[in-house]
């Protein structure tokens, strides 16, 4: 683990977006077989070296979030606008988890959309209300755990996260229908 957090502490853009294209794209790909019920990619190669891309660029937009939120968190503290219980341990956690998946989330989201659609050369917002209702469900608690870490693992995690709900997301996702 020493190599791991001497890599991420050195050089923590170019680690989010080496963890977020790995792991990103790994948990997009499993939803996409869970969905379809079939071993295969859902797209070509050229695009999914653009989704790998688009996901390295989403760590690095993570990682400055998270930064970011962070600061945004403490400063609130700091002018006494959050319950005592925000200021450390798993309350602070919490609401930086909140306030990133509240504030930042969405937008986030939306950045990412726009790369998918780039790369597959359409544009549409169809499953957005899904996928911004798993900042709720799904990752305000995922990140109040992330964020009650030390701090070279959570863009670790959060990449990991990925995968995670990209098994959730897949496996409740309605079956094809079956062609007669």
């Amino acid at each position: 683990m020493d190599w791991y957090l001497s890599w991420v502490s050195a050089s923590p853009l170019q680690s989010a977006a080496v963890q977020f294209g790995i792991l990103g794209t790994l948990g997009e790909l499993i939803s996409h077989v869970l969905k379809t019920r079939r071993i295969g990619l859902p797209c070509s190669l050229l695009q999914l070296a653009g989704r790998i891309l688009a996901w390295a660029v989403l760590g690095i937009v993570i990682k400055y979030g998270f930064t970011g939120m962070k600061g945004f968190v403490a400063a609130l503290n700091e002018h006494n606008l959050l319950p005592a219980a925000c200021m450390d341990g798993l309350g602070w956690a919490f609401a930086v988890s909140v306030f990133t998946n509240v504030l930042f989330g969405p937008q986030m989201m939306l950045f990412h959309r726009v790369e998918e659609n780039l790369i597959a050369r359409r544009w549409t917002l169809e499953g957005m209300p899904r996928a911004w209702f798993t900042l709720i469900w799904f990752w305000i608690p995922a990140h109040t755990v992330t964020f009650s870490l030390p701090k070279d693992y959570q863009i670790g995690l959060a990449a990991l996260w990925s995968v995670a709900l990209g098994l959730i997301m897949g496996l409740t996702a309605p079956k094809p229908i079956a062609k007669s």
